[in-house]
């Protein structure tokens, strides 16, 4: 029996052969612009498609889910320099969308499990608050019950970035489907794989129509958009064009994929419960079980370090990287966009935020791509729990 190798967790999902056919007559024509068609462009299609699927009234398909969140800012008209809350854990470009939009995002804390502190967010919801963008960070879904709750009460619009979380479902109901507007990603390392590209989606005509003017349907191409004619009307020439549109080609890859969502959905979920179980059978690593209303679709599986000192993370890393596993700790990686404190184009003070610090620097992160297979996850699962204990046994052997 030949010994397996460690797996190459850094390839894409591929893209089905069903989308050559479409691809191959775009770049035949040369037709890669989303509003050359009459009707029914790749793009129009990914988008009355992608709303079908979410259960949502429209969807705008975009260049990113950064351009998604940004535009859903914009969308939502706030005043220049509105102060918009968000998770401490979260992608560097959540914060930078806010920053783009000539608002001000304040940093809630999150806890080891990886969610928004409860306490922290009730704590910082105040009257200044105009806007609430909640990062399901890796797929880990806060509270959305407590926070719409409390959202609503006060009538502050939240956004969903559901960049990680395309198929999570919370108490039955699709997570980007819950808040005001919903975003994705179609970037390479999410379920979908195009490369780059986005989507927002939303029930409110009246958002839509303003993102849809904005991401660049200059002119009349917003007559191309179904069933918004008169929310167009009223801001026909009264918005900024930011040229954000997703292109053909993109959605020609995007569209094939849909249909492999849900068994993706259910391999990603697998292969992160089968690992869990082996990770968390160790005492140096813990992984946070879902909240009670959350069924994930994984696509990564994040960890806590355990008792261990710096000198024993730096030895988990490094064994684990011997034996075929690269693991990212949040915080002790230079320079990541995940680390609160790497965002120096946030204006004012940076605030501590130590129970998010604290977390970030013993919270792994390992790629565990829906195509994985059970010899596959063994490797990966083994190499983590042994580096664990190699770690802990060297570090005590030097007298640590």
């Amino acid at each position: 029996m030949s010994q397996v190798q460690a797996p190459n967790v850094y390839d894409a999902e591929p893209i089905p052969e069903a989308a050559r056919a479409e691809i191959d007559r775009l770049l035949s024509t040369g037709d890669l612009f989303r509003y050359t068609a009459a009707q029914d462009a790749p793009v129009t299609l990914l988008e009355r498609e992608f709303a079908e699927l979410m259960g949502s009234k429209y969807a705008l398909a975009v260049s990113s889910c950064s351009a998604a969140l940004f535009l859903s800012l914009k969308a939502l008209d706030l005043p220049r320099g509105a102060k918009v809350l968000i998770p401490a854990f979260t992608f560097g470009a959540v914060p930078s969308a806010i920053v783009h939009a000539d608002c001000q995002p304040v940093l809630v804390e999150c806890g080891s499990n990886f969610r928004m502190d409860l306490e922290d967010f009730e704590a910082k919801l105040t009257d200044e608050i105009s806007a609430i963008i909640i990062s399901h960070m890796r797929g880990h879904t806060s509270d959305m019950d407590a926070i719409m709750q409390l959202a609503e009460a006060r009538g502050i619009p939240v956004i969903e970035d559901a960049a990680h979380s395309l198929g999570t479902l919370w108490s039955g109901r699709k997570i980007g489907t819950i808040g005001s507007i919903g975003c994705f990603s179609f970037q390479s390392y999410k379920l979908l794989n195009a490369g780059e590209g986005g989507v927002m989606i939303t029930d409110d005509a009246e958002i839509v129509a303003r993102a849809v003017i904005m991401s660049g349907a200059y002119e009349h191409n917003w007559k191309k958009h179904d069933g918004l004619q008169a929310a167009f009307e009223r801001w026909q020439n009264k918005l900024p064009l930011y040229n954000l549109r997703l292109q053909n080609l993109s959605a020609a890859v995007i569209r094939p994929q849909l249909d492999e969502l849900a068994q993706r959905v259910t391999s990603g979920r697998s292969n992160h419960d089968y690992v869990a179980e082996t990770l968390n059978s160790s005492p140096w690593l813990d992984v946070p079980p879902p909240l009670a209303q959350e069924l994930r679709a994984p696509d990564s599986i994040q960890f806590n370090l355990v008792g261990m000192s710096d000198m024993e993370v730096t030895a988990f890393t490094r064994h684990a990287e011997a034996a075929g596993v690269k693991v990212q700790v949040f915080g002790k990686s230079t320079d990541n966009a995940r680390a609160f404190w790497n965002w120096q184009f946030i204006e004012g003070e940076m605030p501590d935020l130590p129970q998010t610090r604290a977390m970030l620097m013993r919270a792994c992160d390992v790629r565990l791509p829906a195509r994985l297979k059970t010899p596959e996850l063994d490797f990966i699962a083994d190499a983590l729990t042994g580096a664990a204990s190699e770690a802990m046994a060297e570090q005590r052997a030097y007298g640590t």
